[in-house]
């Protein structure tokens, strides 16, 4: 392991990438047929001269759906922001050490970004683990799958190899009734899996307490965020037993974990998107004080790239190491931006315009 001290920032690349998703993914009740981000690489220079390369993807989970309209409820910065943010940062690096890294994350008002630079420190100083050799939690998949799908895609999603004992469910989406027939004939592909439910605070406090009790609550792990009015989730816990979990609210600046647990009744889990929350020792200590108070965390993409979808399995892995992260977006995207080949790793150019570069000569697109 190279020490942290022994290395220097001599190059950083930013590029942008535009990705189109076939077939659609749902972003809460609108759906976006493209994933724009960004990709910044760093090249460390130790002393003996010999270089390696490091990135991560920060995209936040913003722009516009299929139908023209804002995004809604998720990031509150742009990918222009972000653009802008790390253009600015990228000559700051230069001949600096990468601890440099934490010192911008720290002070960057944009959670994306703030993340990403955080995660890129990790990876350089190997704070995040490789893999886990045989490990369930972490080999497991849960599936996202909603009303919309056709027969064949829910299929292979429920019939895939590997262990599925969980899979996602987007409800409030369409009819009830077109949800429960849904839900039952999961069941019928799928009887051993238990229901993450996510309903993006779709429903009246009467409508989620009517739809979950079609359902064997003993299948149900929780619903996410099943009330429009937020202040409604605790009754559906008081009158069902049926505990909920909190993502939309986990964005809201003034969110306090421990006193969100205590004043509402009933939160079983957190559903942690790290684009959206900040960085790495922020979503450490978040983690730990829901944990302190027996409320899980679950780790969830916020539709990433292949790079952005590996690198939050390692997050998961190191934050949240006994729970299976919800992860299942990458089908959908028609390129990726990694090439990996038995012998090396490199980008993909055809995937990836490059915006600016600072320092030495450009070396991000060579084999890692």
């Amino acid at each position: 392991m190279q020490p942290v001290d022994e290395l220097t920032i001599s190059a950083v690349s930013l590029y942008r990438y535009h990705i189109s998703l076939n077939p659609t993914l749902p972003v809460a009740k609108q759906r976006i047929d493209h994933r724009k981000g960004a990709l910044i690489v760093v090249t460390l220079t130790d002393e003996q001269q010999h270089k390696q390369q490091a990135w991560v993807e920060i995209a936040p989970l913003s722009g516009i759906d299929t139908e023209g309209l804002p995004i809604e409820d998720f990031s509150q910065e742009s990918l222009d922001d972000v653009i802008a943010s790390l253009s600015h940062s990228a000559a700051l690096l230069i001949n600096k050490s990468p601890n440099e890294l934490t010192a911008l994350a720290a002070t960057s008002p944009l959670p994306s970004v703030a993340f990403g630079l955080s995660l890129l420190h990790a990876k350089i100083t190997h704070h995040l683990p490789c893999r886990v050799d045989n490990l369930h939690s972490q080999s497991a998949t849960v599936p996202l799958v909603y009303v919309g799908m056709s027969e064949q895609q829910l299929q292979v999603k429920l019939l895939q190899n590997g262990t599925i004992n969980s899979v996602k469910i987007k409800v409030a989406q369409t009819t009830m009734e077109q949800e429960i027939a849904f839900i039952y004939r999961v069941f019928e592909l799928a009887p051993q899996v238990s229901l993450r439910l996510d309903a993006n605070r779709g429903f009246s406090l009467e409508q989620a307490i009517d739809f979950l009790a079609c359902l064997p609550k003993d299948k149900i792990e929780y619903i996410e965020e099943p009330c429009i009015n937020p202040a409604d989730n605790p009754q559906v816990y008081l009158q069902l037993g049926l505990r909920y979990a909190l993502d939309e609210s986990l964005n809201s600046p003034v969110f306090d974990v421990v006193n969100a647990i205590k004043q509402q009744p009933g939160i079983g889990a957190l559903i942690i998107k790290p684009m959206l929350l900040g960085s790495l020792a922020g979503l450490q200590r978040m983690i730990e004080a829901a944990h302190s108070h027996g409320v899980r965390c679950i780790l969830s993409s916020s539709l990433e790239s292949d790079i952005g979808i590996n690198d939050l399995r390692l997050v998961s892995q190191a934050l949240t190491l006994n729970e299976t992260p919800g992860l299942d977006t990458l089908s959908a995207f028609r390129q990726t931006l990694l090439l990996t080949t038995p012998t090396s790793t490199q980008l993909n150019p055809n995937a990836l315009s490059l915006i600016i570069h600072a320092g030495e000569e450009n070396e991000a697109a060579n084999s890692l």
